[in-house]
């Protein structure tokens, strides 16, 4: 997928064409990609947007003014890096989940799967994806886009799930579905410290945690 091809993030208003002004040549494209690169790299580093545009001009070898060509502010460089984070996680979602689909025949088969990938793709992001929610809670510029994605990846676990519904016990296989999302959804963002609190519930084993989380969604799922 190119870059700047994910609708989802784009639609809702947040996206780096919509917070920088466009670069019009190869060179300026080139540039404002190192510009994104070294706040991304600082934030990073700094687990923080505890930086400034100098460290950017510096990181990135990109003139100060280059980045207010491009930039209205630091903020909307932030904004930039997070539209491309959500652009990424996206993406990255939408590739596991067809690798998973792809390869799974059975329930059985499938949650163990979705979990233990879904795991890894949320830890890759997480430093980022920490900073992303930090401003999310007064910026309503990264909120809206950030809930619009929890949308997107619940809708996309559900249908996902949904495909092996005749396995499921009971009647409510909508329910199911959303409440077997949202508990694996909770106890990852819980491990990898994407609450509120900054800190993971406990020191737990990480492959232990994806492989038991399976196990107990598919019995949640198979059960009346």
């Amino acid at each position: 997928m190119p870059r700047g091809a994910n609708k989802q993030t784009s639609e809702t208003g947040l996206a780096v064409e919509t917070v920088s002004r466009k670069p019009q040549q190869g060179r300026s494209k080139a540039s404002l990609e190192r510009m994104l690169v070294a706040a991304r790299e600082l934030m990073l580093e700094r687990g923080s947007e505890d930086f400034t545009l100098q460290d950017v001009n510096q990181r990135g070898n990109v003139s100060i003014g280059s980045i207010y060509l491009r930039f209205q502010s630091k903020e909307n460089l932030v904004r930039a890096v997070i539209a491309r984070v959500l652009e990424d996680l996206a993406q990255a979602e939408e590739v596991m989940m067809a690798e998973i689909l792809a390869m799974s025949d059975t329930l059985e088969e499938f949650m163990p799967r979705y979990v233990a990938g879904y795991a890894e793709v949320l830890r890759l992001n997480a430093p980022l994806l920490r900073l992303a929610m930090e401003r999310a809670s007064f910026d309503p510029l990264v909120s809206k886009p950030g809930k619009d994605h929890a949308l997107m990846a619940t809708r996309r676990g559900m249908d996902a799930m949904l495909r092996y519904r005749d396995s499921f016990g009971g009647s409510d296989h909508e329910t199911k579905a959303t409440s077997a999302y949202k508990i694996v959804f909770a106890t990852l963002a819980r491990q990898l410290s994407l609450g509120s609190s900054g800190e993971a519930a406990h020191d737990y084993d990480w492959e232990v945690l994806k492989r038991e989380l399976g196990r107990m969604c598919v019995a949640y799922l198979r059960g009346d």
